[in-house]
């Protein structure tokens, strides 16, 4: 497959996954995970089920590439095929959001993305109640269902939207001193969607300036990431380092805080956080 024939594939994956989530939701019990990285982690049987449709289509279709996903059929694990030298790895969150699909609210995604030599290369992040597709390439178009999107190349001002994930605390225990400077101001908006993933695409739909993720893991990362730097947005992690390449040798679910925003807005924000430690 050329990458236009793999993006229309990684589409129609995920609208199947979508499909699967939506039968059960409404219907499902919240579970906690046993992984050491992953423990008290929501998880339900949706969860699962979609993962197993999506690594199922995966493995079929594209027998040679690794797989990293953060279910697994017995709750005890991440998902982690990946052999030395394996130069494709598509990276699997089957339900981004999963306290709110628990919970009844609407915002939850499946997100499928594709690495190679550890660059984001491809992604679809589904919007499943709003059927809403988010989807980018390298050397593509980011796209809102198949109009070409861009992120904001202009300055922050009154009207600039930060998207900022709910749990904000740092290895420590600690929130960072930025989040309260983010939250005391009303000059910049500050939303908060509790899905990684939407909030980060929002960038690349060129509806949100900036988009922070403190606790996010491999694949609240790799499908979003590959659509805002398809859109031309930067993304970076929370000091302004480079993320990728990713090194996947021995990746077991650490975390991958990053830092997702427009052109322009991307300094802005830093000076903010690193000034606020």
């Amino acid at each position: 497959m050329n990458r236009t024939e793999e993006l229309a594939f990684t589409t129609e994956l995920a609208k199947s996954a979508a499909a699967v989530a939506m039968a059960h939701y409404g219907k499902v019990t919240r579970l906690t995970k046993s992984h050491r990285a992953t423990q008290n982690e929501a998880v339900t049987e949706a969860d699962r089920a979609c993962q197993r449709l999506i690594v199922a289509a995966l493995r079929e279709t594209f027998p040679d590439d690794g797989i990293i996903g953060e279910e697994s059929d017995s709750g005890s694990d991440i998902t982690v095929d990946v052999r030395e030298g394996q130069h494709r790895v598509w990276v699997i969150d089957p339900i981004d959001g999963t306290n709110n699909f628990v919970g009844g609210a609407d915002n939850f995604a499946v997100c499928i993305g594709l690495l190679e030599r550890g660059l984001p290369v491809l992604g679809v992040v589904y919007d499943v109640t709003r059927a809403r597709t988010y989807a980018g390439a390298k050397g593509l178009n980011a796209s809102v269902d198949g109009k070409p999107t861009q992120a904001k190349t202009v300055a922050m001002d009154d009207s600039s939207i930060v998207m900022l994930t709910s749990n904000v605390l740092d290895s420590a225990g600690r929130a960072p001193g930025w989040i309260n400077t983010f939250l005391s101001q009303t000059n910049w908006k500050v939303r908060i969607l509790g899905t990684a993933a939407l909030e980060a695409v929002a960038v690349g739909a060129g509806v949100a300036d900036a988009a922070i993720t403190v606790n996010g893991k491999l694949w609240d990362c790799v499908a979003p990431a590959a659509i805002v730097l398809a859109s031309g947005g930067v993304i970076s992690d929370l000091t302004g380092g480079p993320i990728f390449p990713f090194d996947l040798s021995h990746y077991g679910g650490a975390k991958v805080p990053y830092l997702s925003a427009g052109s322009a807005a991307h300094a802005e924000i830093l000076r903010v956080m690193l000034a606020n430690p």
